[in-house]
């Protein structure tokens, strides 16, 4: 979730939703006894009904295509990196799968798309990709009359922001690991999937810096991928996160008649997993061993936040899922003779609006009353390595701790390439390969498109461009703005 809060906090932030359900393909009901979690293969547009599309359809003047080049920062040499083998290999599953014949098998060709946020990978990138970020409308949500406003929003805020967030980068050594990590997951899973004689292309997408999610789809439809599962690397499912790079997933298919008919499964969460949840208990009794009184002390698992409205009005599951998370974790770590005492808080909140509490921040002032002197942080939304674990918690957050009276401090790292938790999602992936459906168009689907009217378009420009500049230009309004920023 790399600087996702930042804009998701801002007064001008309005999420906007007609329902508080989310449609069935995000939030398919799953089998708790099942190994691949909530896997979902049913159509994009079928399932993405009238109740949902405030926040999951797109604008009827948002396009498919990727964001241009100019709103996407500089140009890069490598776009969407394959870690594909030479050759497609033949699917080794057909037998408890929809494969019909051991010829149709040995033409399939299994693709793998992970999902991440991305980040800046330089100080010159931060505020080219904290523009993609605030014009993500999962991200800020503008009323329908002023969606058009929603990229010059962007441009004004990015500039205001980046000054602060090029700190926060430098003091993690000039820039977000993500990419790096992410690749080297890559790699990984696609390692433990041929240890299972299964030849997949691996492919990485990033909602807000490259490799783009679009550039990761268009390098699919080159290989002529004729089976894929999609990952998103968040264990719990959001909005803003999962739910955003599903939506430009979404719009791309859906246009396109080739990746239309492309079966595909999405494991949407996997927080549930026993491999995960192993995973998280292995790192944290091994992190406890290096305290000299490991029985005291208390285990604090910091999530990122969401705003409160995001769950309450929009329906989001993040919060109940991160809390149903903790618990396994907590009881795997039981049934091993852990009992030390746990909580829970969220991270990361910006702005004026009220997010998930209890606040990370206001906690470890609490514990610190309370006279707990060790404290072990467990970074469970993430699994990578990036600014909100390096900076956010190593730096900020521990030396609050110690601020507040804690005398121990500790972090369990975050999972990323760990073993078991590589052969876990390597097995979520072969789990999911035979529940893969095409995605079938909807005619309905460009209703929206086809009425479309340029005039009323051109009358609503006008009138925003007057509000822009008001915004942009009026020196009160500008500091007034400035200041709910920094």
């Amino acid at each position: 979730m790399e600087a996702a809060s930042i804009a998701a906090g801002l007064p001008q932030t309005r999420l906007t939703v007609a329902s508080h359900k989310l449609s069935r393909f995000f939030l398919a009901p799953s089998n708790s006894s099942s190994k691949v979690g909530s896997v979902t293969s049913v159509s994009f547009l079928e399932s993405l009904s009238a109740q949902t599309s405030l926040v999951l359809t797109a604008s009827p003047i948002e396009k498919a295509a990727p964001i241009d080049a100019g709103s996407r920062g500089r140009k890069r040499n490598v776009v969407a990196q394959s870690f594909a083998a030479p050759s497609a290999g033949i699917c080794p599953f057909d037998r408890t799968s929809s494969f019909q014949s051991q010829s149709q098998t040995a033409e399939e060709k299994i693709g793998l798309l992970l999902l991440n946020l991305g980040g800046p990978e330089t100080l010159q990138d931060v505020q080219p990709f904290l523009f993609n970020l605030f014009a993500d409308p999962d991200i800020i949500r503008l009323p329908r009359p002023f969606q058009f406003l929603q990229k010059p929003l962007a441009q004004l805020i990015s500039v205001l922001r980046a000054p602060k967030s090029k700190v926060g980068y430098a003091a993690i050594g000039g820039g977000s690991p993500l990419r790096k990590i992410t690749d080297e997951q890559a790699h990984a899973i696609k390692d433990a999937l041929q240890a299972k004689d299964v030849s997949v292309n691996v492919y990485v997408g990033m909602r807000y810096w490259y490799p783009f999610t679009e550039e990761a789809i268009q390098q699919i439809k080159k290989d002529r991928i004729t089976r894929l599962v999609v990952l998103p690397l968040y264990p719990q499912f959001s909005i803003s996160t999962t739910g955003s790079s599903l939506r430009i997933l979404e719009n791309t298919f859906s246009k396109d008649a080739y990746l239309s008919r492309l079966p595909v499964s999405v494991i949407e969460s996997w927080y549930k997993r026993q491999g995960y949840v192993k995973s998280m208990a292995d790192l944290i009794e091994k992190e406890l061993q290096t305290f000299s009184k490991p029985d005291e002390v208390m285990i604090f698992f910091s999530a990122h936040g969401v705003p409160v409205s995001y769950v309450e009005v929009a329906g989001d599951p993040y919060k109940d899922q991160m809390e149903d998370c903790i618990y396994l974790i907590m009881q795997e770590l039981k049934a091993r003779g852990v009992y030390n005492d746990h909580t829970l808080a969220y991270q990361s909140r910006v702005g004026p609006v009220q997010w998930l509490k209890p606040y990370t921040d206001e906690v470890l002032v609490e514990l610190g009353k309370k006279g707990v002197k060790s404290l072990l942080a467990v970074p469970v939304s993430f699994v990578s390595e990036h600014i909100e674990t390096l900076e956010e918690i190593d730096m900020e957050y521990r030396e609050l701790a110690l601020e507040s009276g804690i005398e121990s401090w500790g972090r369990v790292p975050a999972l990323g390439c760990t073993s078991s938790f590589i052969t876990d999602l390597a097995d979520a992936v072969v789990e999911a390969l035979p529940s893969a459906k095409a995605i079938a168009a909807s005619s309905g689907s460009t209703g929206e498109i086809d009425n479309y009217d340029p005039f009323r378009y051109a009358i609503k420009l006008l009138f925003g461009s007057v509000l822009a500049c008001v915004l942009l230009f009026s020196p009160k309004m500008f500091v007034a703005f400035r200041n709910q920023l920094l």
